[in-house]
């Protein structure tokens, strides 16, 4: 499973004692070739945490050789001595496998404010070092969990080449991405340039559609290495849809995830004028705690999704919504329809349908209701 099921890649986790639980808290996942093609993408919040700030610059020449990833805290706001951190965590990975810095993508998740003990992530870059294998996807994918229960991970095969991929995150999933450490590995030939253009794709269709709280992290992070091991290069098309697989995969095992949730909620727009304008009325009614709170009181509350519709920018008429939930069409024409009696908001999963009227474009948003076990999780978190 994992990172590591494509060839050419090993990985490692082990606890260093950053978190005050003794779990895992360190990550290590290497490239070995014969290429090291790679591409990444980061939050779009200015106020980006320093292994962010780091691995931005290391990312420019399309080439990665190893991501590091740490647990228990986020090296955000810990002042230029956090930045300090980071580079030498990345000159350590660099020494003992015989490479440069400037190769290491490093990746923090936890506290803000939080400063983590450098001589620990440096003695901790030995120990995962000595333990680095083939096999050692899912102890990787642990290592980097901080509010998540469960690891993420996913395989996605294809003839003589396959995608490995781990993520973390269970809050603070908001665009763009997610409170979320990504790494992809794949042992097809695929050019940095064209791992790009397949990476932006697919992030925009899954991580960037997740919006369970409205909350941007500082340390978002998702990065693809292509180790060329396969020795099959398969078209961009059929690269990207494996790779949009992949990350949708992820991106639902996020979500389903979420801190505290009873719900996964797929906000569907239909008939918009633009897929811009579909994005943002489902991004809206996603952001509704009066919406969301509704869904885990289990009433289907239509007039909070339309209430929330009215605040974009979007083309409708507002005398002309329809809209279903769980398939009943509780609105039409902006006006009570189906019987919302009918509607059964006990399966974990609901499904809002949007429909605008006023185009052929169309996007779904997903997000989850808003619980009092988010409040308290959020209320009581230390890491």
């Amino acid at each position: 499973m994992s990172v590591t099921h494509p060839a050419g890649f090993v990985a490692a986790g082990a606890a260093i004692g950053l978190k005050s639980n003794g779990n895992p808290d360190l990550a290590l996942v290497v490239n070995e070739g014969p290429r090291f093609d790679s591409a990444s993408v980061f939050t779009a919040n200015r106020c980006k945490a320093n292994p962010v700030l780091w691995s931005e610059q290391v990312v420019k020449d399309g080439t990665v050789r190893a991501v590091v990833l740490n647990s228990g805290g986020a090296n955000c706001y810990t002042g230029p001595d956090g930045f300090v951190t980071t580079h030498r965590v990345a000159e350590e990975v660099g020494s003992v496998l015989g490479f440069g810095a400037v190769d290491v993508v490093v990746c923090s998740t936890g506290l803000i404010g939080l400063a983590n003990d450098r001589q620990r992530l440096i003695d901790g870059v030995h120990t995962v070092h000595g333990l680095l294998s083939a096999d050692g996807g899912n102890a990787a994918a642990e290592a980097i969990m901080t509010t998540d229960s469960v690891s993420k991970q996913v395989v996605v095969e294809r003839d003589g080449w396959s995608i490995g991929g781990m993520a973390k995150g269970a809050g603070m999933l908001a665009p763009a991405l997610a409170t979320m450490l990504v790494v992809l590995t794949t042992d097809a030939v695929v050019p940095a340039e064209d791992l790009d253009k397949a990476l932006r794709s697919a992030t925009r269709v899954s991580f960037d559609r997740l919006d369970s709280d409205g909350c941007m992290s500082t340390n978002d992070t998702v990065t693809v290495m292509a180790s060329g091991a396969s020795g099959v290069q398969p078209a961009l098309a059929d690269f990207t849809t494996a790779l949009v697989e992949a990350c949708t995969s992820l991106a639902m095992q996020l979500l389903a995830d979420a801190e505290g949730a009873d719900h996964e909620i797929a906000i569907t727009t239909l008939n918009a004028a633009s897929e811009e304008d579909a994005m943002e009325v489902g991004r809206s009614v996603a952001r509704s705690n009066l919406f969301k709170a509704a869904v885990f009181g289990k009433d289907p509350n239509w007039g909070r999704v339309l209430a929330s519709i009215g605040t974009t920018k979007a083309a409708f008429d507002p005398a002309d919504l329809d809209v279903a939930m769980n398939d009943v069409w509780v609105c039409r024409n902006s006006g009570p329809g189906e019987d919302p009696g009918l509607v059964d908001l006990s399966p974990r999963q609901v499904t809002v349908t949007i429909d605008l009227k006023a185009g052929d474009a169309r996007a779904t948003v997903w997000t989850n209701d808003l619980t009092h076990a988010y409040v308290h999780e959020n209320s009581a978190y230390s890491s």
